[in-house]
């Protein structure tokens, strides 16, 4: 089978090259997917090998169909449409077959093609973990959530765009950061009620809002910059969710401490990484989402697609992305 890897050094454009692997055999809960299309995150490049490193199959966005599955299986068959978002501890979706664990796979939905359904999974997995599991905001009943806001940072992006439609579903009324005219019009399209800018002093434009403080935090940005004003606009025994790492130490108590505030991480794959004993969750959230799609609630965050998926296109994904101006999902889709 074809697979894009990267080699080390991989800093480098001719670090990632096409290989030929020899097909996977599924064992156990595993199935076999032929990957038809593949979903693009930071991840992908914050994961690629230095010196010294093997070469790494990347890759975690799939959408494709069931073509093998293990002894053990008994949520999938072959011809199945699935999608999900991997494991970091195997070889990647950027190949033309991969294994998956299926308790981590969901149906793909039906209204989406490949392309629109690799978009989703890693982002809707953390957004909704992150509100629902981490920030425990109850999603199946909007009317307790009436009148409470969250702050959304950074909700032009993947996961802010998935977020920003799942807290309104929860009956929130939502505050996204957004810095360009084009990443605020992506907001409010997703139904953002208010947009407030991340390079400027937040806290201020939140009081320009009416609110002081807000009961919920979801950061999906880098965190220095905004620590301070976090401590700021959180409400007293508020919760604040982070998904990314930090370069400078951080006061952990300050206003945090005096405000009794939950600080809590989000790593999507940690069930997956230590074979919780629910990882079947993520399962039943894809299927949800799935569900969400299909019936007009949630939009397709797919924003952008090269075809098809080869050494050259993966590359060029990994540079838009780096470049932290992409708006939604970035795709690519289809082998040569």
């Amino acid at each position: 089978m074809k697979a894009i890897q990267f080699f080390q050094d991989s800093s480098e454009a001719g670090s990632a090259r096409e290989v030929e692997l020899p097909v996977p055999e599924p064992k156990g809960r595993d199935i076999l997917v032929k990957v038809e299309a593949v979903g693009l995150n930071p991840v992908d490049f914050k994961v690629r090998p230095g010196d010294g490193d093997a070469p790494k199959t990347l890759g975690f966005d799939a959408a494709g169909v069931v073509v093998g599955v293990g002894d053990k299986t008994s949520l999938f068959a072959e011809g199945d449409p699935v999608y999900y978002a991997g494991d970091v501890t195997r070889p990647g979706s950027n190949a033309e077959y991969q294994l998956v664990d299926e308790r981590i796979a969901g149906k793909r939905p039906a209204t989406l093609d490949a392309k629109g359904s690799a978009a989703l999974p890693l982002t809707a997995l953390t957004a909704w973990e992150s509100l629902f599991d981490r920030l425990q905001i109850n999603f199946h009943n909007p009317a307790e959530n009436t009148g409470q806001s969250i702050l959304i940072i950074g909700g032009a992006g993947g996961v802010g765009s998935m977020a920003i439609q799942l807290a309104k579903l929860a009956g929130l009324t939502v505050v996204a950061t957004a810095s360009r005219p084009e990443s605020s019009d992506w907001c409010k399209k997703l139904g953002a009620d208010h947009i407030v800018n991340h390079h400027g002093d937040m806290p201020a434009q939140l009081r320009e809002l009416g609110m002081e403080t807000v009961p919920y935090i979801a950061n999906f940005n880098e965190i220095d910059s905004a620590w301070q004003a976090m401590g700021e606009m959180i409400a007293p025994q508020g919760r604040i969710v982070l998904i990314t790492g930090h370069s400078t130490h951080l006061d952990m108590a300050g206003p945090f401490k005096m405000k009794s505030v939950a600080i809590c991480w989000e790593f999507m794959f940690t069930r997956s990484m230590f074979a919780t004993d629910d990882i079947i969750e993520q399962h039943h959230i894809l299927n949800r989402v799935a569900e969400l799609i299909d019936e007009g609630k949630l939009l397709a965050t797919a924003n952008d697609n090269l075809s098809p998926i080869n050494a050259e296109n993966i590359l060029e994904g990994h540079c838009r992305l780096e470049s932290g101006k992409s708006i939604g999902k970035l795709t690519v889709s289809g082998w040569a």
